[in-house]
């Protein structure tokens, strides 16, 4: 081989260096969108990037950001603790779609609710109000779970879309009902155990509080009992443990999750899920086109998440505290972008554009390299 072949062959084959990238996740934070931020981009089987931005607050003394640092995840939540549990009782052939939800909560069979299906909570489909201060009206978790079983419905069943915490809170209850456990132990149990995932959990232990990245501060807390670490105020009424909300981790325990995902079911000889669940459940609904069962989508608006260039068959979430996780089935990709946007006030917006502009960056980096 010449030497100018063997050039040309490793100028082919280098890894994107992500320099556009990286350049949209800096400017992010002099402006002010987030104080941190940790990046992971996988591809083909490949970790491409796993880096990490700014410190925890924006204090100049404040502690930097490293790969350890955890994030409250909020919403993403919903498809890491609630979707993959059904995913695998669906794969183990405990629980179907079409399964009503009385079944597994009895007291739940009234104000519209008698007919829902897990189906309808995971599509959004169930037309329960999208979310309730909780805070304002209840002082334990008996209280809020009490108003969550007894709701009514806003809308018919299956006519339209919202997107409810009331739904993933229903289902977090399903999965307990279904393993006998709390929602956090079963996760434990059944995935960060085997998985060894040692950085994405339920209930952080104070122990790890100086590297979880700070949220807002909530200044309407009036319960009895010390407000947990989880931002999300209904999650806290429940006590740090939901299906809407209360994972922390990092990123690179997510993506050890997602593994199974991106490989057919499987991960060091363990067998979560069949292919075939995989499939039905990350694809989208085609009633109203919006959702997959339990996962987002990519939408076709200038305002999707995933910028211009992801693929319609793409599936994720994103967090209310500035989380997000994307997995574009067509190009074997994934992105795990966490911060921290909510410090010090959730009014900060600015992640709805950054999140854009990163995921077109991603993809302009990696076209460079083909």
């Amino acid at each position: 081989m010449t030497l100018l072949i063997a050039l040309i062959l490793c100028f082919q084959t280098q890894s994107p260096d992500f320099a556009k990238t990286r350049a949209v996740v800096e400017a992010s934070i002099r402006n002010g969108a987030f104080p941190s931020a940790t990046l992971l981009i996988w591809k083909d089987g490949k970790v491409f990037l796993h880096e990490s931005f700014g410190k925890l607050t924006y204090a100049p003394s404040a502690r930097n950001t490293d790969t350890l640092t955890l994030y409250d995840l909020a919403s993403l939540t919903k498809p890491l603790a609630v979707t993959l549990s059904l995913m695998k009782f669906h794969s183990e052939g405990k629980v179907q779609l079409d399964d009503s939800l009385k079944k597994f909560l009895p007291q739940t069979a009234n104000g519209g609710k008698e007919h829902l299906t897990l189906r309808d909570l995971l599509l959004h489909q169930s037309g329960l109000v999208a979310f309730r201060r909780y805070y304002d009206c209840c002082s334990t978790e008996t209280q809020v779970l009490s108003r969550i079983y007894s709701d009514t419905l806003i809308r018919r069943i299956g006519d339209t879309t919202i997107y409810s915490d009331l739904n993933f809170v229903l289902l977090g209850k399903v999965v307990e009902a279904l393993s006998g456990k709390r929602l956090n132990e079963h996760f434990a149990e059944t995935f960060a155990q085997p998985l060894g995932l040692k950085n994405l959990m339920f209930l952080p232990p104070d122990s790890l509080s100086y590297r979880i990245a700070p949220t807002e501060v909530d200044t309407h807390w009036k319960s009895s009992f010390p407000r947990p670490k989880v931002h999300d105020p209904t999650a806290a009424m429940l006590r740090g443990v939901s299906g809407n909300a209360g994972l922390f981790g990092n990123a690179s325990d997510i993506l050890r999750l997602m593994l199974p995902l991106l490989n057919g079911g499987t991960l060091d000889s363990l067998r979560f899920f069949t292919p075939q669940i995989i499939e039905q459940f990350t694809t989208r609904d085609p009633k109203h086109k919006l959702r997959a069962l339990g996962w987002d989508m990519r939408t076709n608006n200038e305002k999707t998440s995933t910028g211009k260039y992801f693929s319609m068959q793409t599936f994720g979430h994103t967090g209310f505290t500035g989380t997000s996780l994307w997995i574009d089935k067509s190009r074997n990709l994934c992105v795990i972008f966490l911060t921290n946007r909510v410090y010090p006030t959730s009014s900060n917006r600015q992640i709805l554009s950054v999140r854009r502009a990163l995921h077109d960056a991603i993809l302009e980096d990696l076209e460079r390299t083909k």
